[in-house]
């Protein structure tokens, strides 16, 4: 999550170090705290249906046949199996037939694997209720740990090899969120506490560990977890109000309304604002942390940036950003829900009607949500960011004039960076020069 920037930024001033601890200090010890009194003590206990038997094995043979002729249903409609049809031979790994050959029908039905000999898959044992002692098998799934395990292993070696230790951080940091997410988030919501102050208080846990982890302690990781933090709680209240307007219940998908059929004291509304706040922080502290590493490059290429011009040069750089992040957030949640847009191209209700009803409301109103929290980390964070990065200047007056110290030894790319173009190109020749093309 987040932007690498290699290079250490800059040391802060004193002043401005400690007004950023007592700052971030009360909130971590805050979101501690609170996290401690929402912490589930008393989780219940998962629902157990009948436990079916589930068992390894390895497919030797697959035999397919003709399926038998289908028979006529009272209103005319056929009946019977649409197939494959067959019998697959199996060598069990596990249960009472471990090291012997078994025999299970060809898996037929939407959603059905498709086995071939040498495939590793799943067999679940089924007990004649009538005859405890008839069982048959059949086959469940392909077994997938050991292609998720190698997958894991290149995600987590590409990430080191390109990041180094930053990588490695990157990976210590992502696996503390889903710690805190399987260890407070989900069983709090579990437990009957509130889900949207159980979101908020997780993600603010998952932010400090994440982002002091992966970027260091910092002035400029300081900045980004303020905006972060601002930007979740603005997400938040926009969120409980667009629900309300638009009188979401939470059942928009088949999942909650399975959901409430295991747990029907589970708060599904909470837990829509929940899965928002959620949802919204990968991409929140992804701008975060890019708008206080602009700034804060900015002011190290050229010194005699004022505040003004450092705000306005970074929120250039976040118009862009927040652009294509827009696009980012709409198609992840499209490429989701494709089920649910092809049953909306199928659907022969009007379309007005399609775009108000609760299952796609609430993913509108998903990615409205997130988008306005993202706008509003930009001004937020950078203007946090020039504030902190501009302080305690030698020479700098408070307000918007450039400082009377030029730059140290800049290079060639950082002198041309700072020096303002004449003649030609009259759009870099006043005080609001802009990297913005003109159509």
């Amino acid at each position: 999550m987040g932007a690498d920037h290699t290079r250490p930024a800059p040391s802060a001033p004193p002043r401005v170090r400690r007004i950023l601890v007592a700052t971030v200090v009360p909130l971590f010890v805050l979101t501690v705290v609170a996290t401690l009194l929402l912490w589930p003590r008393h989780t219940p206990e998962p629902a157990r249906a009948a436990d079916v038997p589930r068992y390894h094995g390895t497919v030797t043979r697959v035999v397919t046949e003709p399926c038998p002729a289908a028979a006529e249903t009272p209103d005319g409609a056929p009946g019977g199996s649409a197939g494959p049809c067959g019998t697959v031979t199996v060598r069990a790994e596990q249960g009472p037939d471990a090291g012997r050959e078994v025999s299970a029908p060809v898996p037929a039905g939407p959603g059905a694997p498709r086995v071939e000999v040498g495939d590793k898959i799943v067999l679940v044992e089924l007990v004649d209720p009538a005859d405890p002692a008839t069982k048959s098998y059949n086959i469940a799934e392909h077994q997938r740990g050991t292609p998720l395990i190698w997958l894991a292993a290149l995600f987590a070696v590409a990430i080191v090899a390109f990041g180094r230790w930053r990588g490695l951080a990157a990976l210590g940091g992502l696996v503390a969120s889903f710690a805190i997410l399987l260890g407070f988030v989900l069983p709090g919501i579990g437990a009957g506490q509130p889900p949207l102050l159980v979101a908020i208080v997780g993600s603010a846990l998952i932010m400090f560990v994440v982002l002091y982890l992966t970027h260091g302690i910092s002035a400029q990781t300081s900045v980004a977890v303020l905006g972060t933090l601002g930007s979740l709680v603005l997400t938040g209240v926009l969120g409980t109000i667009a629900t309300a307007a638009t009188h979401l219940t939470g059942f928009g998908s088949e999942d909650a309304t399975t959901l409430s059929m295991f747990q029907r004291d589970v708060d599904l509304h909470g837990l829509l604002l929940a899965g928002i706040i959620i949802g919204s922080l990968g991409v929140l502290d992804d701008v975060t942390v890019t708008q206080a590493a602009t700034v804060t490059e900015l002011a190290h290429a050229n010194p005699g940036l004022s505040r003004l011009q450092l705000y306005r040069a970074a929120t250039r750089v976040g118009r862009a950003h927040i652009a294509s992040t827009v696009n980012t957030i709409v198609l992840a949640y499209a490429g989701a829900s494709l089920p649910l847009l092809l049953l909306l191209v199928a659907d022969s209700r009007a379309v007005s009607e399609i775009l108000t009803s609760e299952f796609l409301a609430q993913e509108i109103v998903r990615s409205a949500v997130a988008t306005l929290g993202l706008i509003a980390a930009v001004p937020l964070t950078t203007g946090l960011a020039a504030l902190v990065t501009t302080a305690g200047r030698g020479g700098t007056a408070p307000g918007d004039g450039p400082p009377s110290r030029p730059p140290a030894e800049p290079d060639a790319a950082l002198a041309a960076l700072g020096t303002r173009r004449t003649g030609t190109d009259p759009g870099w020749t006043g005080p609001r020069r802009s990297t913005d093309t003109a159509w």
